[in-house]
């Protein structure tokens, strides 16, 4: 039995207990998706389970997903993973021109694939523009494009947090747009239906739906997304617990099953709280919680680069320190002019690229690394 062969195999098989296990635990809803022929499925990413509930949708009809490239170092599992479905990988904070080439020879043999195109799962319930080049990877393939639309997944089971908020998770096909139709289109404008075809703002929809998403220990966690206090305005000093969020200068919220704090006093919704943080740490409106002249650090993290074949070499454990014009972990120093690319995946991995080597910073806990990435964004603006 050839490889593609058994992935066929396994998906048929895979497909039918995933239809049944997903559909009852998380009261997902949804929209087949019937195109024959290969096809590159461009979807929104909400949540960690999103390529499951995609696989739910498209039935029988099997697909390659571009996954993230550190599920490819998890020794035993990343081997199981690889023989089951065999992923496509994609460096986050580095350049993807193998994974672009490894898509494109997947569909010109006539495998289907599916691209998360914003790059990352969302942490704010909105979506992010579609990555540059999608477009392009779209009118060079040669497959039919297929833009699917997910909703809900972001109040159930979100980036920064731990466990399952019962509510109702939803799927649909957004649009269907033949090779022929693709090979005519201006490349910006293929970008811009995917775009069209993947927005989602959790937040707009909850408000007119107004749905319960109930779960043990709602707000736990919630450091991995807010890392700035609107009572103190200081960086590092909130703490989660059970459905409450807090912090030493008074401030006492209450996270709903309707996900929006009680009191609605300063913010009612998260959305609200990182758009007032990310404003305030651009202009360098808080406190620092370091004597040392850095705009704010975290007292804990490992460093190690990630070589070929997603080798691993342990560079160092320690404070984690920002400066204006330099990163420090692991006993080492990355000034931000040299880091070409960064980003984050799960919710504790911060993965950069540095001179030519490409770095992770781990942590543990509910320590915040968004902070970080933020600075080096607005850095290189």
């Amino acid at each position: 039995m050839d490889v593609y062969t058994r992935h066929r195999l396994i998906w048929r098989i895979g497909q039918r207990i995933l239809r049944l296990w997903i559909s009852r635990i998380y009261h997902y809803e949804y929209e087949p998706i019937r195109q024959e022929g290969p096809i590159l499925l461009i979807s929104n990413h909400v949540s960690a389970l999103d390529p499951l509930f995609l696989a739910v949708a498209l039935g029988g009809k099997q697909i390659y997903y571009v996954a993230s490239e550190h599920i490819f170092r998890l020794g035993f599992v990343s081997k199981v993973i690889r023989w089951l479905v065999s992923p496509i990988p994609r460096r986050k904070g580095a350049a993807s021109f193998d994974t672009v080439k490894e898509c494109l020879a997947h569909l010109k043999a006539g495998h289907s694939v599916c691209i998360f195109a914003e790059g990352e799962q969302s942490w704010d319930g909105r979506s992010i523009p579609v990555a540059q080049g999608t477009g392009s990877l779209a009118q060079t393939s040669g497959a039919q494009l297929v833009t699917y639309r997910l909703d809900g997944g972001y109040f159930s089971l979100p980036r920064w947090g731990r466990g399952l908020r019962q509510g109702t998770i939803r799927g649909r096909v957004t649009g269907v747009y033949p090779a022929e139709e693709l090979a005519c289109m201006p490349r910006e404008r293929i970008t811009y239906l995917m775009n069209q075809g993947i927005q989602e703002n959790a937040w707009e929809r909850q408000k007119k739906e107004k749905t319960r998403f109930s779960g043990k220990n709602p707000a736990e966690y919630l450091e991995r997304l807010l890392y700035l206090c609107p009572g103190c305005g200081c960086i590092g000093t909130l703490h989660s617990r059970g459905d409450r969020l807090t912090c030493a200068c008074g401030l006492n919220l209450r996270y709903t099953d309707l996900c929006s704090f009680e009191p609605a006093v300063p913010f009612a919704t998260l959305a609200e709280w990182e758009d007032w943080q990310k404003e305030q740490l651009r202009c360098r409106r808080f406190v620092s919680n370091t004597l040392d002249g850095c705009l704010f650090s975290d007292a804990e993290g490992t460093l190690e680069q990630i070589g070929e074949n997603h080798s691993q070499t342990p560079l160092g454990a320690g404070r984690i320190a920002q400066y204006e014009d330099r990163l420090e972990c692991g006993g080492r120093s990355f000034p931000l002019e040299d880091i070409q690319d960064m980003a984050m995946t799960q919710a504790n991995r911060l993965l950069f690229t540095c001179r030519g080597g490409y770095y992770q910073l781990q942590v543990q806990g509910p320590v915040n690394l968004r902070k970080y990435l933020e600075i080096w964004k607005e850095y290189h603006q």
